[in-house]
């Protein structure tokens, strides 16, 4: 049996994990700007529903997304998501609501794997690499696939 691949690097990587639904993400703890209480968020009319709206972060107008919607992994009714992430990616930054913040982890790059390809219908965009961190399976986000591009916010 072939092992999984590897992401071929060897550096270490500093990363903020989370939980979202009951299940642990992390993101590249140099995309992480902040880390608030979430705060009510001002709706947009036709938004996507995974965008929770705009608050106000200092004079800065800033999207807020619902990670679970977003990943198409939290129950609709559910909006007790109790901390919001501030990241920046590309030059824009966004608010990405989460169940609650567990850890920041160092990861051997060499021991990140990329999730396995099943078929072209089931497009596992959102996450970039997995790795198993004391036992519990952490699935490495890709920012640039959950953030929207400016044509799904204009949605």
């Amino acid at each position: 049996m072939t092992p999984a691949p590897r992401l071929l690097d060897d550096t270490v990587k500093e990363l903020l994990a989370f939980r979202v639904a009951g299940q642990d993400y992390a993101v590249d703890i140099m995309m992480v700007r902040e880390i608030r209480s979430s705060t009510a968020a001002t709706s947009l009319p036709r938004a996507p529903a995974f965008v929770r709206g705009v608050i106000n972060l200092r004079g800065m107008v800033l999207p807020i997304l619902d990670l679970a919607r977003r990943l198409g992994i939290g129950e609709e009714s559910d909006l007790t998501r109790n901390v919001t992430i501030v990241v920046d990616h590309d030059g824009r930054s966004f608010g990405l609501m989460v169940d609650a913040v567990s850890d920041i982890i160092s990861i051997s790059s060499d021991t990140l794997q990329r999730p396995p390809s099943l078929s072209s219908e089931l497009e596992l965009g959102f996450v970039s690499a997995l790795a198993i961190v004391d036992g519990k399976m952490i699935r490495i986000l890709d920012l640039e696939a959950v953030i929207p591009r400016h044509s799904e916010e204009a949605a």
